[in-house]
C-alpha cells in the first residue's frame, strides 16, 4: 500500500470591496448614466405649462363624459370638454404657480 499524498491548503480568498476607498470623501456627485442634454438646451415645455394642461385635459374629459351621460348627443359633450378644457386653462394658469 501506498502511502496518500499530503493535502495542499487553499489559498485565503481576499473579499472584494464594497466601494472604492476614496468614493466616500469625494465630493463629486455620481456619474449619471443615459444621454446628457447638450449645454444651452431647453425642455419644449415648462413644468408649470405640463401641469395646466394636464389638468386641463382632464377637466375638458370629465365634463365629456358628465355630459354624456346625461344623455347627450357626444358631439356636444365634445364641444363641452373643449369649451371646459379652454376655459379651464385660463383660470388653472394663474391659479398654479
Amino acid at each position: 500500500m501506498s502511502t496518500p499524498e499530503p493535502v495542499q491548503p487553499i489559498p485565503a480568498v481576499q473579499p472584494i470591496p464594497a466601494a472604492r476607498p476614496d468614493a466616500a470623501a469625494s465630493s463629486e456627485p455620481p456619474a449619471r448614466s443615459g444621454p446628457v442634454p447638450a449645454p444651452g438646451t431647453e425642455p419644449f415645455v415648462s413644468l408649470h405649462t405640463a401641469v395646466v394642461l394636464l389638468a386641463a385635459v382632464v377637466i375638458g374629459l370629465v365634463i365629456a363624459t358628465l355630459t354624456v351621460l346625461s344623455g347627450a348627443h357626444p358631439a356636444t359633450a365634445a364641444v363641452a370638454g373643449l369649451t371646459a378644457a379652454g376655459a379651464g386653462t385660463t383660470v388653472l394658469r394663474s391659479l398654479i404657480r
